[in-house]
């Protein structure tokens, strides 16, 4: 079973920058499409950026120029820069992998998740 373990969450003034990291095991970080999505209180688990096999990007246009996912494949790890952080990013942020037969550009496709991590953004 593949494992997904965030870390790098906490609380951070409007403005500021956070770095997120995902820890994989039992699978190898470059043959999956992996992604974090955001489940703020009240509403849906959206995408935030994704990563896939080929190092492509995709992010969402609230967080583009702002985010920036990359993952390291000596560490087996996926991460997330955020910098210019707002209010409204404040959210539980989830790791995602999804491997052959699915697809990371929305949580239905994903195949495994992350227990989250929070991310607080103050005005």
């Amino acid at each position: 079973q593949v494992q997904l373990v965030e870390s790098g969450g906490g609380s951070v003034q409007a403005g500021g920058s956070l770095r997120l990291s995902c820890a994989v095991s039992r699978a190898t970080v470059s043959n999956y499409c992996m992604g974090w999505f955001r489940q703020a209180p009240g509403k849906e688990r959206e995408g935030v950026a994704t990563i896939n096999s080929d190092g492509i990007t995709n992010y969402a246009n609230s967080v583009k120029g702002r985010f920036t996912i990359s993952q390291d494949n000596a560490k087996n790890t996926m991460v997330l820069q955020m910098n210019s952080l707002k209010p409204e990013d404040t959210a539980m942020y989830y790791c995602a992998a999804a491997g052959r037969g699915g697809y990371c550009s929305s949580s239905s496709g994903v195949h495994y998740w992350g227990q989250g991590t929070q991310v607080t953004v103050s005005s």
